[in-house]
């Protein structure tokens, strides 16, 4: 083949459209987080009726476990990255470190207590021995899981922290802030490296590295989603259509078949944009109300997502094979 000629290998695969699979209706309030585990055989979801249920990706019909144990509601959950436990943050100001490994008792291995106000997001470290949180005290506060101790407490914002995140190689954490700021942190030292202001100061939502470790995905409550290369301050991509004004809406990214950008909305639909041309692919339709968070298989073509109260389901959608 010659050096000219294109190879077929390199392009991008065609889209290829989701279609909905499987309703779950297990909770009784809000689903306010979905999960899939690193390694794809579990999907938890939380909610604000204070629970968290584990399902099997391999039978998602009936759950596998109700995790409770939770005083108020729940608002993200965390993988360790070897799958083994799951870490929920709550309006109790709790955190529960919960060991996936004994089906179905899936024991509270521990109870993280420091937080002066509600636990609103959670991280695990790529190495899973730390785990990174925030909430409506306004700190970024970092644990260490075998002894539950708080490593460090920092005063992160001048709003409540609305999104942590560890860049691949656990070296940095990413915070978002309704202060409209996304600040960069030495996950050794809790040291600010670098802080992110927009012009127009909307807040800051959702905050998440890309899978290579290069670029924040930044949501903030004008309807827009942001591509930001931080090394360099500059936003790259702007990703809009879905409806984001008032709630933490997470993203996510999806690069098993293709690379996408995938939202939620408060026009209760599910939506996708090609990355690199951060144009609208697909929006889907079923929820009825606010999709507060999307999931995406680690290596199918599957997206979760979870609406609020007068929806209360996980919604499990597919691509059809080729």
């Amino acid at each position: 083949m010659s050096g000219s000629t294109p190879n077929p290998s390199q392009q991008p695969p065609p889209y290829r459209p989701y279609r909905l699979q499987q309703t779950l209706s297990h909770h009784s309030r809000a689903v306010s987080c979905v999960k899939f585990s690193t390694d794809g055989r579990l999907l938890a979801s939380a909610s604000l009726d204070s629970t968290v249920i584990i399902y099997s990706t391999a039978a998602l019909s009936s759950p596998i476990s109700t995790l409770s144990g939770h005083s108020a509601g729940v608002s993200d959950l965390a993988w360790s990255h070897d799958s083994h436990y799951l870490a929920s943050a709550s309006d109790d100001r709790t955190l529960r470190l919960w060991d996936l490994r004994r089906p179905p008792s899936f024991d509270c291995v521990r109870v993280l207590r420091g937080h002066s106000h509600f636990v609103f997001c959670a991280a695990f470290s790529p190495q899973s021995s730390l785990l990174a949180s925030g909430g409506f005290d306004r700190t970024l506060r970092v644990w260490e899981l075998t002894t539950g101790k708080c490593l460090r407490a920092v005063d992160a914002h001048q709003e409540p922290v609305t999104s942590v995140h560890f860049i691949r190689d656990g070296s940095i954490i990413v915070s978002g802030s309704h202060d409209g700021r996304c600040k960069i942190w030495d996950a050794a030292t809790g040291a600010c490296l670098k802080t992110l202001i927009d012009d127009d100061k909307p807040a800051v939502s959702f905050a998440q590295f890309s899978p290579n470790g290069r670029f924040i995905l930044v949501a903030t409550l004008d309807n827009t989603l942001k591509l930001w290369n931080y090394s360099t301050g500059k936003f790259l991509k702007i990703y809009t259509g879905h409806v984001n004004k008032v709630y933490c809406i997470t993203s996510t990214f999806s690069v098993t078949n293709g690379k996408y950008i995938v939202s939620g909305s408060e026009d209760n639909c599910v939506y996708l944009w090609d990355l690199q041309g951060k144009n609208m692919v697909q929006r889907l339709e079923g929820h009825t109300d606010t999709v507060i968070s999307v999931s995406c298989h680690p290596h199918e073509n599957k997206i979760a997502s979870a609406g609020l109260d007068n929806d209360r389901t996980v919604k499990i959608w597919v691509q059809d094979s080729a």
